[in-house]
């Protein structure tokens, strides 16, 4: 058999591979790829792997065959493992096995701390403190404008912003209710009630560049490549919808071509490219450097209205599926390849 690549799934995702029902995985990317690259990717889930063997799906000959197979000496993670026992069997093939893109759900209160230390990267970051009531306090005192996030999801949900209004009210978005306009005391109070015994973070608002009078920020593709080497894949737009403060695609944002946003705001395309191309590079290098096994990252990346470039946040598991929707195939295949060119690389090792 030709060099077995692991490709570790979480259970739906695997168990839907023969009704192709991947959801956003696009499996037959990575086929085509491991084709190319004259290896052979091995499908797996946590639930049938045991101490060192994996029962899996091959896929040889164009056909998928399910196998145990002595645990690849190389896995791609794509597995999302929140419970304590996932993490823990992950953990424990870790020791046989060299994963990357272990650790996928990233705290972002922890990314930005890390960023932080880092000279390189800091001047990226919107500030950024500790959710308490005490913090939400002084934040109300300090800012015109600021989100209040979980610190570990992901898709826009559970996010608050607060925006002063005249006289001394607060405007307050949650969810998909309409907003809010509350005294200092009453803001402080609803947040509290919708946030309390869970880990959240306060962040400035970043005024964002907008596209028709709606916010928009950029995904950024971040992956290790044929040499081991960090690499931005593809960028693309995501603008909010009407009314909302969010980007995501999930919640009803729009994605676009970078370049049409960048000129919608007098930017220089190819300049704004490169300069996001390089921030992002130059943050995940400082991220690797605390985080070994990261090598395959989405990126929030927002511009404001004078052009500057911030870090909104991280994500370990991009979904990629933004450049479906703008019919970049040949970026949405290579971001597929992209991981299995660096799973090679790790395999001549």
């Amino acid at each position: 058999m030709r060099n077995v690549i692991g490709i570790l799934l979480d259970r739906k995702t695997y168990l839907g591979i023969l009704q192709k029902q991947t959801g956003y995985e696009h499996i037959d990317y990575y086929n085509k790829a491991a084709i190319e690259l004259e290896m052979t990717p091995f499908y797996m889930c946590l639930k049938h792997i045991s101490t060192k063997t994996a029962l899996g799906l091959c896929y040889e000959n164009k056909k998928y065959t399910l196998k145990r197979l002595p645990i690849p000496k190389v896995i791609h993670n794509r597995a999302m493992t929140l419970s304590t026992f996932s993490q823990k069997k992950l953990k424990d093939l870790a020791k046989i096995s060299q994963i990357f893109n272990g650790q996928n759900r990233h705290d972002k209160l922890r990314i930005h701390r890390m960023l932080r230390a880092s000279s390189g990267s800091s001047a990226f970051l919107p500030s950024t403190i500790a959710y308490t009531r005490n913090n939400l306090d002084k934040a109300i005192s300090r800012y015109d404008s600021f989100f209040v996030k979980p610190t570990n999801s992901s898709v826009g949900i559970g996010v608050l912003k607060v925006s002063a209004m005249p006289g001394q009210i607060w405007q307050v978005w949650w969810s998909k209710q309409i907003p809010k306009q509350l005294n200092k005391e009453q803001t402080i109070d609803f947040i509290d009630e919708k946030v309390r015994g869970k880990s959240y973070l306060i962040q400035k608002t970043i005024p964002l560049a907008m596209y028709e009078g709606r916010p928009y920020d950029l995904r950024v593709s971040v992956q290790r490549g044929d040499k081991g080497q960090w690499g931005v894949t593809g960028i693309a737009g995501k603008i909010a919808a009407n009314g909302r403060h969010v980007t995501n695609l999930a919640r009803g944002g729009e994605a676009m071509i970078c370049e049409n946003l960048f000129r919608s705001n007098g930017f220089d395309p190819i300049q704004k490219r490169e300069q996001v191309e390089k921030a992002a590079l130059q943050i995940a290098e400082s991220l690797s450097e605390k985080i070994p096994s990261m090598s395959d990252v989405g990126m929030d990346i927002g511009i404001d209205d004078q052009g500057e470039i911030w870090l909104i946040e991280i994500n370990g598991r991009d979904q990629r599926y933004q450049y479906k929707h703008l019919n970049l195939n040949k970026t949405f295949y290579r971001t597929y390849e992209t991981p299995m060119l660096y799973a090679k690389y790790l395999l001549g090792k």
